[in-house]
């Protein structure tokens, strides 16, 4: 774990964020894309919650390295919630403790639907034990006193909305701080969200809900924040492919891009990531032409030198 030494112990209460009058703005945790920089970036576009990529507990106790490679933050990488993917309750308890100074909150992965995640007994397959599931919770509860520190999980749809129903009431029993919503099954991929299903668990617990699925602009936020009452809104592909939106752009201005090379330049940002973020960046502001010549470049100086050449075509 890396770049901590700057790290103080304010920690942001993340239930009371979520009673905002406004539905809160966050950036959904995505293998590969969701670290520091690209946090740092939508941060300054208005995001007011950021996830880490999902981390796999178990290597992440037993290996520094891995530790220093997957949690990378620093002193205004806040509010900060890491995700963990775990398939005991002690392994998501020890994660949960070492990451506990750095962060507001942890995220138990109940909702990856991936072949090798499920066969892992990682993510949605979880969700086939409720009684299991709830002891994941307690077990982290009981690990960490601060009441402060936020312990949610981010879960999928059963296809009966009954058995979703008991789950979320089950762990909002066993002391979870809120529950994040992926408004589709397990099988589910670009059907339509059921945000119906996401209002109904809304009404029917105390706890605070966030509300997850195809959410690409400020227009979408609202609408689905009325739709489902949902306390949050977390976006995905949307925030990659426009790291502005949840500051009102419909696509991804110029001056984020230029801010996405800077934020990146300075972290030390591995070539792979910082023309991976751009690749969908500029996917909506591009021919197909010019998307080839872009994702075919292999280094920063190509990149920087394209981006010089071709930023008219973003004003």
């Amino acid at each position: 774990m890396e770049d901590l030494s700057e790290i103080t112990d304010t920690r942001c209460d993340l239930v009371e964020l979520l009673k905002s009058k406004q539905p809160v703005k966050v950036c959904a945790p995505m293998v590969r894309y969701s670290k520091l920089a690209f946090r740092t970036l939508v941060r300054k576009y208005g995001c007011d919650l950021a996830y880490t990529p999902m981390i796999v507990s178990s290597s992440f106790i037993k290996s520094k390295s891995c530790r220093d490679v997957e949690f990378i933050t620093n002193a205004k990488d806040r509010p900060l919630v890491v995700q963990f993917a775990a398939s005991n309750a002690k392994d998501f308890a020890d994660a949960t403790e070492l990451v506990y100074p750095y962060c507001d909150g942890v995220c138990l992965n109940c909702g990856c639907p991936q072949r090798w995640a499920m066969a892992e007994g990682y993510g949605a397959k979880l969700l086939e034990n409720p009684e299991r599931l709830a002891d994941f919770v307690k077990c982290a509860r009981n690990r960490i006193s601060d009441p402060v520190f936020a312990i949610s999980a981010k879960i999928r749809l059963h296809k009966d909305i009954k058995k979703t129903v008991a789950l979320c009431k089950s762990l909002e029993q066993s002391g979870l701080s809120y529950i994040s919503i992926h408004g589709r099954t397990t099988a589910e991929r670009y059907q339509p969200v059921h945000y119906d299903e996401i209002k109904l668990i809304k009404d029917l617990i105390s706890i605070p809900v966030v509300a997850n699925g195809d959410i690409t602009s400020m227009e979408d936020v609202s609408q689905i924040h009325q739709i489902t009452g949902a306390d949050g809104v977390m976006a995905a592909r949307g925030i990659l492919s426009n790291p502005a939106m949840y500051s009102g752009f419909q696509q991804t201005p110029f001056d984020c891009i230029k801010d996405w090379v800077d934020i990146s330049l300075n972290l030390g940002t591995s070539f792979t990531c910082f023309h991976n973020h751009l690749i969908y960046m500029l996917e909506k502001v591009t021919s197909k032409p010019e998307k080839r010549i872009f994702n075919s470049l292999q280094s920063t100086p190509a990149v920087l030198e394209y981006l010089d050449k071709f930023s008219r075509i973003y004003v």
